[in-house]
């Protein structure tokens, strides 16, 4: 038996039937070759055999919830017994007959998959196999509850079912056993009077640290800095109103898009930004775009909520260690470089507080009542549409995973994308979440369906906002060369002279070495900045 943090169990108190709370994945793989001969396989069969050799690996894929009496604490993750395989691997068809789904059809399907709960009353996961698409790849979507696992801990599952080789390694399959029972109502009961008792202890420890260190910030700006610093906080602690920020429906739209990883850090390295830098400029940029085509754009910079993890190195627990924290976004910037400029500002506000408040930021809380009272105001926002009439202090969510640098491979087949699907919430019914892997940068956009309708023109806005910040990262490469491709003007204009008077005076050496213009024509922005 192994009680859920306040973290872990917050995500099942607030779910409702228009608010799933489970994240999930939509991964692209590479069909693996028929079997020699050409004689042909079920892929289907073949990811069904390694999967039951592998989900003993990570506990989340074995074991299912068991509420408290009366539903008065936090629930306990118990050993499930044996999995009913035809709930949590299923198959689609999305082709008709040799006509492939497109990217489109792939994406709206996935959104459709990811409208509905999971049964609670088995393990808190889901597997999908998508066949019918072009190009001979296989779509996988996966879910599971959030209550399980963040984002860092997502990565260590996925480490479990993939493999670094088409020839996946030798992992000893899950015995069969019996479904256990649930604790006695005495024992877990006793686990909640002790998970309380030791929250508020730690509550009681923590809080001369918390009153110290805020103490010290006063001191470090000073009295009348600290006052000026609260004064601005409370005039613009609310975030502007959006179409983002209302009451959502079940309803889902998901789009996707990959970015060469090599061309944002070298938009980076050129601008002496970070990827997180980058990502949240990319965002501001499509979002302000986005916003000014629907004649929506608030005359305040937007506020993300930046997801920020607390996981230390190593820790390979799978649960929530993570919170967020507010960052503004340069939404009123007209340029890419102002926005780029107001990401890097707010993102290294941002580290400032996380370095300062990080190990003080609770990832649990006491246990007792807790399910009655966030259940019910998760139901109150969800039954009375409070969010269409209320200000939240951030419009959306923005995360950026990092992920592998190699290829992976499922059952023999190579991964070609990993598309992030997360949650939207009253009051936040837009998304975005990004995953680096082998040399991509993957974005997965989702959103309420009713909020933004359009989800495609979002992510078009994220590609045109790609292209206007490399702009602005050759225009800071080649601004030392500036000076030398000028005085070269000279010389090609008479070179232009000769050339149109038919005659050559002086020969022409023929090194073989390529001009320093044309290079840089020649020159990926990647390439320029390596």
């Amino acid at each position: 038996m192994r009680q859920l943090s306040g973290l872990d169990a917050g995500f099942l108190y607030i779910e409702t039937a228009q608010t799933p709370m489970h994240v999930g994945s939509l991964t692209l793989f590479q069909r693996p070759e028929t079997k020699s001969g050409g004689e042909e396989f079920s892929f289907q069969a073949v990811l069904l055999e390694h999967l039951k050799k592998r989900v003993h690996l990570a506990p989340i894929f074995t074991q299912r919830l068991a509420l408290m009496p009366f539903d008065l604490g936090h629930p306990v993750w118990v050993d499930a017994g044996d999995l009913d395989w035809s709930y949590h691997l299923k198959t689609h068809q999305l082709g008709k007959g040799k006509r492939h789904a497109t990217d489109s059809a792939l994406e709206a399907y996935v959104a459709k998959l990811h409208e509905t709960v999971l049964d609670r009353d088995k393990p808190l996961w889901q597997f999908h196999l998508l066949e019918g698409l072009s190009d001979n790849r296989i779509g996988f979507y996966a879910k599971v509850h959030h209550a399980a696992l963040d984002g860092a801990a997502g990565v260590l599952l996925a480490n479990a079912l993939l493999d670094l080789t088409p020839v996946p390694r030798v992992v000893e399959p899950l015995g069969s056993g019996k479904a256990a029972r649930a604790p006695s109502a005495t024992k877990m009961m006793g686990a909640l009077f002790s998970n309380t008792l030791a929250q508020y202890a730690k509550l009681a420890k923590t809080l001369p640290s918390a009153v110290k260190r805020v103490a010290d910030v006063a001191l470090e700006k000073g009295l009348s800095g600290a006052l000026n610093a609260t004064r601005e906080l409370s005039k613009e602690w609310l975030a502007p109103k959006t179409p983002f920020n209302g009451a959502i429906s079940s309803a889902r739209n998901f789009a996707t898009l990959s970015l060469p990883l090599a061309e944002i850090k070298a938009i980076s390295a050129a601008c002496d930004a970070t990827i997180n830098d980058v990502v949240t400029a990319l965002s501001a940029g499509a979002l302000r775009s986005y916003l000014l085509s629907q004649k929506a754009l608030p005359n305040r910079n937007l506020i993300a909520a930046i997801p920020i993890s607390l996981r230390e190195l190593g820790d390979q627990r799978m649960n929530n260690q993570v919170t967020m924290l507010p960052c503004a976004l340069a939404t009123l910037e007209k340029t890419a470089e102002a926005r780029l400029e107001g990401a890097k500002k707010a993102m290294g506000e941002l580290k400032n507080a996380t370095s300062k408040f990080r190990d003080l930021i609770p990832t649990d809380y006491p246990s007792l009542g807790a399910p009655w009272l966030i259940g019910g105001v998760a139901q109150l926002l969800a039954k009375t549409k409070l969010a269409d009439r209320i200000a939240l202090p951030v419009n959306v969510v923005i995360s950026n995973v990092p992920g592998p640098k190699v290829p992976l491979y499922l059952a023999g087949a190579r991964m070609l994308g990993y598309y992030p699907l997360s949650i939207v919430v009253h009051g936040l019914a837009l998304n975005i979440t990004v995953h680096s892997y082998a040399g991509q940068l993957d974005f997965g956009l989702i959103a309420c369906a009713k909020a933004v309708p359009n989800l495609a023109v979002l992510r078009d806005a994220l590609s045109t906002e790609h292209e206007a910040l490399k702009a602005v990262a050759a225009k800071k490469l080649l601004g030392p060369l500036a000076g030398t491709l000028n005085r070269a003007a000279p010389r090609r204009a008479a070179t232009k002279r000769i050339a149109a008077s038919g005659t050559n005076p002086l020969p022409v050496k023929r090194s073989g070495k390529t001009s320093l213009a044309e290079a840089v024509r020649k020159t990926s922005l990647a390439e320029a900045v390596r």
